[in-house]
């Protein structure tokens, strides 16, 4: 049996690529250490850190506002889970009226492209004191407040996530329309089975980022009066006259946006070097 030997070019290769790879780890060893002192001597050697730590890191404080906090998340998480599937499937149905072809559906398209242009200029705060306080007032009932943060959100997110899917759609190229009709698919079946299946793998990063910002968003329907976690901090920061709970909310809130960022960023560059290597997506 006989084993393969390097040739001399390239062991030299090899070793130069695991000098630049010591030499990267080295640099950014190095950068780190340079970065941690400059915030060592900036930010934490100061006087005013004692009083930003008392203030806004209080460890007694934040257990105490954890348990309340997190109970008031669940709610936070509770609408989060319900607008997921109402904006998919408003959005969805917003970009297929938005991509109907012919003059006969202008007033539907019209009136499609008037949606998106309202609730994406539309700031979402307005949207929810339009929805939270209006609505009830109009219908002179109470309304529950799952129901009125559902509604705002899937108002305002529809309209970001139609045009996401719309882009989507548009970028198949035409000819894969024209060979599924052509192979006697009609329009619903052409777009079920040939043109949404290579359009949700464009558009799925932008969707992931949509997503993360919805999540963040379900955190202003405590305008609505509703005890989710930020009302629930600032019951805590009433009564305590420190603004740690805000952080222990904010931490909560970003520890449940991380996982969904970093699968955004590991799809993202799995379908760039899919896309440099010539497979087909």
């Amino acid at each position: 049996m006989t084993t393969h030997t390097p040739s001399t070019l390239e062991r030299e290769r090899r070793a130069y690529r695991r000098g630049r790879e010591r030499r990267s780890v080295l640099i950014a060893i190095a950068s780190t250490l340079a970065f941690a002192a400059i915030v060592w001597v900036t930010i934490v050697n100061t006087e005013g850190w004692a009083n930003v730590q008392q203030s806004f890191f209080d460890p007694a404080v934040a257990a105490e506002a954890l348990p309340k906090v997190w109970d008031g998340f669940l709610l936070n998480l509770q609408v989060l889970a319900i607008s997921v599937f109402t904006v998919g499937a408003a959005a969805l149905v917003l970009a297929l009226l938005r991509t109907l072809r012919g003059p006969v559906f202008f007033p539907v398209r019209m009136l499609a492209a008037g949606y998106t242009d309202l609730f994406r200029g539309l700031p979402f705060i307005i949207v929810l004191y339009l929805i939270g306080f209006g609505l009830p007032t109009i219908l002179n009932e109470r309304i529950n407040e799952v129901v009125l943060g559902v509604l705002a959100i899937t108002l305002t997110y529809s309209a970001y996530v139609a045009e996401v899917i719309r882009a989507g759609i548009e970028s198949v190229h035409p000819s894969q329309r024209l060979a599924a009709r052509a192979l006697g698919l009609n329009h619903v079946q052409t777009l079920r089975r040939v043109v949404l299946p290579q359009a949700l793998r464009k558009m799925t990063p932008a969707l992931m980022n949509d997503f993360i910002s919805m999540q963040k968003d379900v955190g202003l329907i405590s305008i609505l009066a509703a005890f989710d976690a930020i009302a629930r901090a600032r019951g805590v920061v009433a009564t305590t006259y420190n603004f740690t709970p805000y952080v222990v909310a904010g931490i909560l809130f970003v520890l449940l946006a991380i996982p969904t960022i970093r699968l955004t960023d590991w799809y993202t560059a799995r379908l760039r070097e899919r896309e440099q290597t010539g497979s087909i997506l």
